[in-house]
């Protein structure tokens, strides 16, 4: 009989005033009668919806199910035969605007819980299966690039070792891992975990090449004509950070999201040991509403700061950051500053920052998003006193491959142009995907953007031969 509790198994953490001051994971994860008993509110639905929901297609119902009967090792089997990061999605997936949004239990009650279940079963498997590794397969003697090892590049670069290819990573960073590195927390995605699925992508025969930035120390066509490499796949991400165009933005302790998650993920100031150049901050101003905002207010606070502010110039309803990271942040002592919007840094006369002056926003009419456009209220000027802001208001595809590459054509926001259903650029062997292509999005969607573009790259090497 299916469990008809209307509300999902609660998920483990850390308490709110433990946690805002470690950088472990604050989500403890299910044990195994908590997954049985939450995978018995699954329905099985004979049209699954919530595969539809799933950007990488995993067989839902068919994995719950497993989980149900106990049979972990089935269930990690069924979600691996299309998505190859498990242990991530379950983390970071924004499930509750994807799978769980379709889940029938969602119309009287709580989705079952997806992303909870799938981290469950991943985790299970790390633990039982520790030294467990993938054979590499037998060579076809392609040999494919693929640049950036974020979760596209891993997705293409692991589907495309399973063939047979010879596949290299070339990363611009010392670390493999892309923005699960450099972007998202520990406390949010532990790196053990990601390193063990670079660890299986080198057991499939993948070689990684790091601190290789394509457009500089190769070129795409470096890569074609002298190295031999039968296709291309870009996944270099969206790493430029955009910037508000105020008066005080290049004043010392003002940072983008980008570089201040950099230093603390990548360059692990986050551990004490690390000598990392990072300012040790009192009150810290993060302008923006996603989830790189979420997570840079929840470092400020972790690095020792008294006061860390949400500065979002539209109301909390509008905010593009999941409900999770916006509760968690709360339950940490981040003070949300909404419908208000920075128009200058005040510099303190040595050219650090002594505050920024914000204006209250009310909301007009929908704009092109489809949310109502803030409008400044006349006189409403205020200063919050901070040392340190961080300015999270979106990225775009860095310009250095457009910019050496001939042929390759880019839209308006520097993003590149591809076939919707190849995932190949406007030059023939030369495919795109993730982030560099439709800007900043989800781990899952830059996935199913690699997986998509191994498939096309698969067909063309095969029909040229």
């Amino acid at each position: 009989m299916p469990n008809m509790n209307p509300e999902k198994q609660k998920m483990p953490e850390q308490a709110p005033h433990i946690r805002n001051k470690n950088f472990k994971e604050v989500a403890l994860g299910y044990n195994a009668e908590m997954a049985a008993e939450e995978a018995q509110r699954c329905l099985n639905c004979k049209h699954q919806p919530c595969v539809s929901g799933c950007p990488v297609n995993v067989h839902i119902p068919e994995f719950i199910a497993e989980v149900a009967k106990g049979d972990f090792l089935a269930a990690y089997e069924i979600i691996t035969s299309t998505n190859s990061l498990p242990a991530v999605c379950g983390r970071v997936c924004p499930q509750e605007s994807q799978c769980e949004s379709k889940c029938v239990r969602a119309i009287k009650g709580e989705a079952v819980a997806i992303g909870r279940l799938e981290r469950f079963v991943a985790d299970w498997y790390m633990e039982n299966h520790k030294d467990e590794m993938p054979q590499k397969p037998a060579s076809n003697g392609k040999k494919v690039a693929v640049i950036g090892s974020g979760p596209s590049g891993l997705a293409c670069a692991g589907d495309l070792a399973k063939a047979g290819y010879d596949v290299t990573i070339f990363e611009a960073f010392h670390t493999a891992g892309g923005v699960l590195v450099y972007g998202i927390p520990e406390f949010r995605l532990p790196k053990a975990i990601v390193q063990k699925e670079i660890d299986k992508l080198s057991a499939l025969g993948v070689t990684i090449m790091t601190n290789m930035v394509i457009g500089k120390v190769l070129s795409i066509d470096e890569l074609i004509e002298d190295m031999g490499f039968d296709a291309i796949f870009i996944g270099s991400g969206a790493g430029l950070p955009s910037f508000m165009g105020i008066e005080g933005e290049a004043l010392v302790g003002v940072y983008s999201a980008n570089e201040y998650l950099t230093r603390i993920n990548l360059m692990k100031s986050y551990i004490e040991d690390y000598d990392t150049p990072i300012k040790k901050s009192k009150s810290v101003a993060v302008v923006g509403g996603g989830n790189v905002a979420m997570d840079a207010a929840r470092c400020a606070k972790r690095l020792g700061a008294e006061n860390v502010y949400i500065v979002y110039r539209r109301s909390e309803a509008e905010m593009p950051a999941r409900l999770e990271e916006i509760h968690h942040a709360k339950e940490e002592g981040i003070v949300f500053q909404l419908l208000r919007n920075p128009v200058k840094i005040l510099n303190d006369g040595s050219g650090k920052v002594a505050g920024i002056q914000c204006q209250v926003m009310e909301l007009g009419e929908p704009d092109a998003s489809g949310r109502r456009r803030p409008v400044p209220v006349e006189n409403s000027e205020y200063t919050l006193d901070v040392d340190t802001v961080v300015i999270s208001i979106g990225t775009s595809p860095n310009p250095l491959i457009r910019s050496t590459t001939e042929g390759l054509e880019t839209n308006k926001k520097g993003c590149f142009i591809v076939n919707e259903d190849t995932n190949q650029t406007t030059r023939e062997g030369i495919y795109a995907g993730g982030d560099a292509v439709t800007g900043a999005a989800t781990v899952i969607l830059a996935m199913g953007a690699g997986k998509k573009a191994a498939q096309a790259i698969d067909s063309y090497l095969k029909q040229k031969n």
